[in-house]
């Protein structure tokens, strides 16, 4: 991705919590600003220590924190850091979270449940952050990010990045991408408008976390490459059902994709065992199929959020 801006005019800091060290160092070569050390580490009976290597009085400090894999450690982790920027003097700081944990929590399901989502947005304003900014976060139910946060919220997409890479590095005959479900409505449309792609729907129905069931109706893959998109990879259950149904229709090559590859387990390898060609994703998470990053995005937002 091609940027435009003219990068280190604004006076600012960067500070990566440990789940997004890596896309912190980018996203501070990219625009030019300086790294903020922390240091984050437990105590033999698990309580988180967070201090700060540097002066960051009178700062505007974006913060950069992917809360996935561990995702309770992380979010206390990132309410410690955010709050202590503010104590310590911190002018502003913008918040960073490539992957917001349970956005899939956005109702009750059954009675009684916890609404996780809407508990974990008030934590993350509470900690004080002045702006946030998000990758692709899992909305189903809720129309946007609005109705969780009263601070301004950017709510980005990847999926034409996606759709970037995998046009530059696979030669695709009459590409179709597929949505596992309805809920990957929303990301599949915009990946096939990028790659100038037909998309479709599967249906499917869920039997246990683990595993699923799809149906599919009035598609056509024989001797077509096909796509499948999805937000999350977490347990590969979905995905992996998915390439093996258009293996099983005579798809020519399979590709899987994703903005999260959470990868839980051993996902990777029942997606690839199922027939997937490749699987890519993006660093909202790091893992071993990070092919494309979300650096540029996510700094060509900022800047331009700045500069009004």
């Amino acid at each position: 991705m091609l940027l435009s801006i003219n990068y280190g005019v604004y006076d600012m800091m960067i500070v990566g919590g440990s789940g997004s060290r890596h896309l912190a160092v980018k996203l501070s070569r990219l625009m030019r600003i300086d790294l903020l050390d922390v240091e984050v580490r437990k105590f033999p009976d698990g309580e988180i220590y967070v201090n700060f290597l540097g002066d960051i009085e009178g700062e505007e400090v974006i913060l950069v924190q992917s809360i996935a894999k561990q995702p309770n450690d992380l979010l206390i982790e990132f309410i410690f850091e955010a709050k202590t920027l503010r104590d310590l003097g911190a002018e502003r700081v913008i918040g960073v979270i490539p992957y917001i944990p349970y956005a899939r929590q956005d109702t009750r399901f059954k009675p009684g449940e916890a609404l996780s989502i809407r508990i974990v947005a008030e934590m993350i304003e509470w900690s004080g952050i002045n702006e946030l900014y998000t990758i692709d976060t899992h909305l189903h139910r809720l129309k946007g990010l609005e109705e969780l946060f009263s601070i301004n919220v950017h709510n980005l997409t990847c999926m034409r990045e996606l759709a970037r890479y995998v046009i530059k590095n696979f030669k695709l005959n009459e590409p179709i991408a597929i949505a596992p479900d309805e809920e990957a409505k929303q990301w599949v449309r915009v990946f096939s408008e990028e790659i100038n792609c037909p998309y479709a729907v599967l249906e499917k129905r869920r039997i246990s976390d683990e595993e699923v069931e799809l149906s599919i109706k009035d598609i056509e893959v024989v001797d077509r490459d096909v796509i499948i998109v999805d937000d999350i990879i977490s347990t590969g259950g979905t995905m992996a059902e998915a390439v093996r149904s258009m293996k099983k229709l005579n798809a020519r090559k399979v590709y899987a994709v994703c903005a999260h590859p959470i990868l839980v387990g051993d996902a990777l390898y029942r997606i690839l065992k199922a027939g997937a060609e490749a699987v890519i994703g993006t660093d909202t998470i790091e893992s071993p199929i990070s092919y494309v990053s979300v650096a540029p995005l996510i700094a060509s937002a900022i800047l331009k959020r700045e500069r009004g």
